[in-house]
């Protein structure tokens, strides 16, 4: 059985759920970061330690690691991602990956460039990502966010919150190609299908891209039935 590393936020270094929902056939193990809160202080607080920690996946028998934080991989821009690429490469000569590179992929995947925006984000944060985006070329009609830094208040977010919230972000770009959701943390893998039904437009989130990008490292299609657009591609 393939294992796969992932470098996760929280202290407690748990597996996120949506991996192993998507792909039961694949191993995942991860180690957590302790990301006190979702500020540029907050990342600069712990984002030196991602080589270490791949270096521990890899002792543990990864054979490919995904950094598994969209903010932590894109708040410094794409230098700051290339950098983390970089560090965890070096550290450990697998296939590597980070959120924010798998989303990308996956929003390239849908064939969407006109996006509408759902974060979990403050403002800085959100400038941080919009300015991301935009130099890869997206365009973004509507950016909605959920004002949050609390990383257990993230994950707690009920699944009708985050319905109304991408809702409210399609409201306000009727043109969008797709809609992306972004923080790892928030548990969107319940919400994609339903979303889309309402929408008729692709859903990609942080979290359920970030599993697609992870499996794909190690040669895997990356499909699995019944949770969305992106996973029938």
């Amino acid at each position: 059985m393939t294992t796969i590393g992932m470098i996760v936020p929280p202290e407690d270094g748990a597996v996120p759920p949506e991996p192993p929902v998507l792909y039961p056939d694949m191993r995942f193990i991860a180690r957590g970061l302790g990301l006190p809160e979702l500020t540029p202080e907050g990342y600069d607080s712990v984002i030196d330690h991602t080589a270490g920690l791949a270096r521990e996946l890899k002792d543990q028998g990864a054979e490919a690691i995904s950094f598994m934080g969209t903010s932590l991989s894109f708040y410094r821009g794409a230098a700051g991602n290339a950098q983390v690429i970089e560090a965890m490469t070096a550290a450990t000569g697998l296939p590597v990956t980070t959120m924010t590179d798998s989303v990308l992929d996956a929003l390239r995947a849908c064939s969407a460039r006109r996006i509408a925006v759902a974060t979990a984000y403050t403002t800085v944060v959100n400038e941080a990502l919009r300015d991301y985006l935009e130099r890869e070329g997206l365009e973004i009609l509507s950016l909605e966010a959920l004002e949050l830094t609390d990383v257990a208040r993230i994950q707690s977010t009920a699944s009708q919150d985050l319905i109304a919230l991408g809702q409210r972000a399609a409201k306000a770009a009727p043109h969008a190609q797709a809609l992306f959701i972004s923080c790892g943390g928030l548990r969107t893998l319940p919400v994609i299908t339903p979303l889309e039904d309402m929408l008729d437009i692709p859903v990609v989130s942080s979290a359920t891209a970030g599993a697609w990008g992870a499996a794909r490292l190690t040669g895997h299609s990356g499909r699995a039935t019944g949770h969305g657009r992106l996973f029938t591609l």
